[in-house]
């Protein structure tokens, strides 16, 4: 069984699905849907559609460069069947997915750490833009000179009394 790729969009395109396109100088063009067959008669350029891998890869979005790809490649060339060779190749597709797994985790954890950073820039300017709405933070020390100096205020108060007082009398 031949999977093929869609020319617009990258996807895979199983047997008996899709849609051939045949230009005058026979190449062929390989379609995985009507949306991507009528994009391509539009002359759209993939790299400036959003939704096709070709976009994801040009502006960052999707892992672009890696090894794990050149097998991906197709190769015309015929290979008599051998059991190990089979056994062996199929061991390497599963590991080739491990890896290419892993791979693009943490291409996308890169991607959201540079996401964070800028959201705590706009997070730091936010705060100093409305500082005035914050109200400081009271530490142990400012509390306990706020009680002394009440204590002080109190202990005046009560000299004036007695001053008052006696000036009555």
């Amino acid at each position: 069984m031949r999977v093929e790729k869609c020319y617009f969009c990258s996807s895979s395109i199983y047997p008996g699905h899709g849609i051939n396109f045949v230009r005058n100088d026979c190449k062929m063009f390989r379609f995985c849907r009507s949306k991507c067959h009528k994009a391509f008669k539009m002359k759209r350029n993939p790299r400036k559609v959003k939704w096709t891998k070709a976009f994801r890869k040009s502006h960052g979005k999707d892992l672009a460069i890696a090894s794990t790809f050149d097998l991906e490649k197709r190769q015309n060339v015929p290979v008599k069947y051998n059991r190990e060779l089979w056994e062996n190749t199929i061991h390497a597709m599963k590991r080739i997915q491990q890896i290419r797994s892993r791979r693009q985790n943490q291409f996308i954890k890169q991607r959201l750490r540079a996401g964070k950073k800028l959201e705590l820039k706009d997070d730091e300017k936010e705060v100093e833009k409305h500082i005035h709405l914050i109200e400081p933070k009271v530490t142990e020390a400012q509390v306990m000179a706020a009680a002394v100096a009440k204590s002080k205020q109190k202990q005046k108060q009560k000299e004036v009394e007695i001053v008052d007082a006696m000036d009555m009398d």
